[in-house]
């Protein structure tokens, strides 16, 4: 049984992760609020990432990243400080919680990191500016500390499609803005948060000590097919 640190894992993709993650480990959430689900292995510390300093914790075997922004409109409507708190909550977050916890996460038994990114770091999509420039510094900060740290631990990077969880509610509000969704994919469907945990569950494993530094694309083809 390990022990893993989930930032954000009070809604969507993060609850989800949470949820599997506790069939057979402890999980420490650091969220504004807390999980629905209440467990014997579930410890919770109310906290903003970005604002509040993290609570000490003397122990883990890994590190969860969850929270993400999904900002979508024509770049000449993003104000500045838009984009900054988009890159903030993607990746300045996602950076201050590895510094945090680095130290013991090396003392972990295999430890591991799992990241967010999104299929439009790949994928060129209207209106995605603000979202894929600061995912693509995701995936930057997976490759680059993915090296730097190719001794002692391991960390890896999901881009998700569009997910079923209230962050994407805008996208999916109506029958016919969910046929217009899977009709995009190749695969004709879209994610369900419990798909994307066990992603992340595997990639946290020793079944995935293989792998470092890599950004798994859950598209449903959308990026990897022409059809």
């Amino acid at each position: 049984m390990k022990t893993f640190i989930v930032i954000g894992g009070s809604k969507g993709i993060g609850n989800a992760i949470v949820e599997t993650l506790l069939e057979n480990h402890n999980v420490i959430n650091i969220s504004r609020s807390e999980p629905k689900q209440s467990h014997e292995r579930l410890t919770h510390h109310s906290c903003d990432v970005l604002t509040d300093s993290l609570p000490e914790i003397t122990a883990a075997d890994g590190l969860i990243y969850c929270p993400g922004s999904i900002n979508l409109k024509p770049i000449n409507r993003f104000s500045l400080d838009e984009f900054r708190e988009d890159y903030e909550v993607n990746v300045i977050g996602a950076v201050k919680s590895i510094q945090t916890y680095l130290d013991i996460l090396k003392k972990g038994k295999a430890p591991s990191i799992v990241l967010f990114s999104t299929v439009a770091a790949k994928l060129g999509m209207p209106f995605h500016t603000s979202i894929a420039a600061a995912k693509s510094g995701v995936e930057g900060l997976v490759k680059s500390l993915g090296a730097e740290m190719a001794t002692t631990l391991r960390i890896n990077a999901i881009a998700p499609t569009v997910t079923d969880t209230e962050l994407a509610s805008k996208l999916l509000r109506n029958e016919k803005m969910i046929d217009n969704i899977k009709e995009r994919h190749p695969l004709k469907n879209y994610l369900q948060p419990k798909e994307v945990a066990d992603m992340a569950e595997f990639l946290l494993s020793d079944k995935a000590s293989a792998i470092s530094g890599q950004v798994f694309e859950m598209d449903y083809g959308i990026v990897s097919f022409k059809i």
